[in-house]
């Protein structure tokens, strides 16, 4: 499944690169999905990105957490793996939209794009499954375990959410990474034993 969201949002931003009508039609926009009903904007805006850049941060995180999460699926659901990792996706796209939906639904000029809330929640699924493994960011070249990752990423996304006005959806980074936690938790409530048990075991003497 993480190949193909992977070559369906490249293929569908490239069509939206070249044709802005196409790109508008597709962006999250809170007013015109209360008005206008046009609720098919709260998922087709993940599939669109601003620029090549948005596009390959977001692929990137997507193709290097996304097979690990879509495993882990299979291996604690069993047939309805692939269907729960769906869900991860699909959710994660909908709940980072609420803040959103919230702030904007009579702001018709407000819209957004890209698929940054539900590789959040992907991201943040990853670190419930594995909550001490390295991570290396590309800004920050050294070893960083994933659960301290998670933590500092939601402060981060918080506090440039309610200080900064830079035109980026931290809002959507934030509650996309949240849902992508408590849903796993919730899909793999055993998981959260090993959760912690790794936690104490990498960080405690």
């Amino acid at each position: 499944m993480t190949t193909i969201i992977v070559v369906v949002t490249v293929l569908v931003s490239i069509v939206a690169f070249q044709n802005r009508e196409t790109l508008s039609k597709l962006m999250f926009n809170a007013y015109l999905v209360k008005h206008s009903n046009q609720w098919y904007r709260a998922v087709t805006h993940a599939f669109i990105h601003s620029g090549w850049m948005h596009l390959l941060v977001n692929m990137w995180v997507l193709w290097n957490f996304g097979g690990m999460v879509e495993d882990a699926f299979d291996l604690h659901r069993g047939i309805v793996g692939r269907g729960a990792f769906i869900g991860l996706y699909l959710g994660g796209i909908l709940f980072a939209t609420l803040p959103s939906y919230q702030r904007h639904q009579d702001n018709f000029s407000y819209n957004s794009l890209g698929a940054s809330g539900a590789v959040a929640a992907v991201l943040f699924s990853a670190i419930y499954f594995d909550p001490t493994m390295d991570l290396i960011l590309m800004f920050i070249p050294i070893p960083i375990p994933a659960v301290i990752f998670g933590v500092l990423y939601l402060a981060l996304e918080w506090y440039m959410d309610k200080k900064l006005n830079d035109n980026i959806a931290h809002d959507a980074h934030f509650w996309g990474a949240a849902f992508g936690f408590v849903y796993s938790l919730v899909m793999v409530p055993s998981q959260m034993e090993y959760f912690i048990d790794d936690i104490f075991m990498r960080f405690l003497p």
